[in-house]
């Protein structure tokens, strides 16, 4: 039986999700990464499958299911996404649905990129990013990793006009502003969630932006 851990990695063409692939790469512990994409990776390993499909047309019957662990980093914006029901679905559905059937599959530990300030009373981007929290935690993984990071001082493939205004404040403030609150790295983000994804704590863990 092969060693090391299988690790399914969904939403590697982002920032974030480009910091995980190459930390897991590097990782000795971890024997295989499938990462499908909607285009191919520029980034080849002997350990990196690549299956490139359309998320939106996952039905659980490919192939790459069977994992140890499953990493999700998929997230988009409101404006991006064109409207609030199709922000839903990339933020909250497809990371539930992913979950669904990883598990299905035998995956026993789920780590999501999430948000700071995550909460059902919260404004629709909050909620839905709670609900998506929620719904992960029903499917009742043996481990559950939820990390909740705050404004994100990344390149983006796609200018985030707010976000990126929204950093340089954060940037030109960090002396005064808290911890919290402070901007952070995909680097910081990735460690957190491969930590998760590798970990044999159970149960639900909740990484707040401060633990970063």
């Amino acid at each position: 039986m092969a060693s090391g851990l299988a690790l399914l990695l969904v939403g590697a063409t982002g920032a974030v999700g480009r910091a995980v692939l190459e930390q897991a790469l590097d990782r000795r512990e971890i024997r295989r990464i499938t990462a499908p994409t909607r285009r191919p990776l520029s980034r080849r390993a002997a350990k990196l499958d690549n299956p490139v499909l359309d998320l939106g047309t996952l039905t659980g019957d490919e192939d790459f299911w069977a994992c140890d662990a499953v990493i999700c980093t998929l997230g988009t914006t409101i404006r991006a996404a064109g409207s609030q029901a199709e922000f839903a679905r990339v933020d909250r559905d497809l990371p539930i649905l992913i979950g669904r059937f990883a598990k299905a599959a035998g995956a026993t530990r789920y780590a999501l990129n999430s948000s700071l300030g995550a909460s059902a009373t919260g404004n629709f981007y909050l909620r839905t990013k709670a609900e998506a929290e929620q719904g992960i935690i029903d499917l009742g993984f043996a481990g559950t990793t939820l990390v909740r990071p705050s404004l994100i001082d990344a390149e983006r493939e796609r200018a985030r006009p707010a976000e990126h205004l929204g950093v340089l404040f954060a940037r030109a403030l960090k002396p005064v502003i808290p911890k919290k609150y402070r901007v952070v790295t995909p680097r910081q983000i990735a460690q957190a969630l491969l930590h998760g994804a590798l970990s044999r704590e159970p149960g639900v863990q909740v990484v707040e932006s401060d633990a970063l």
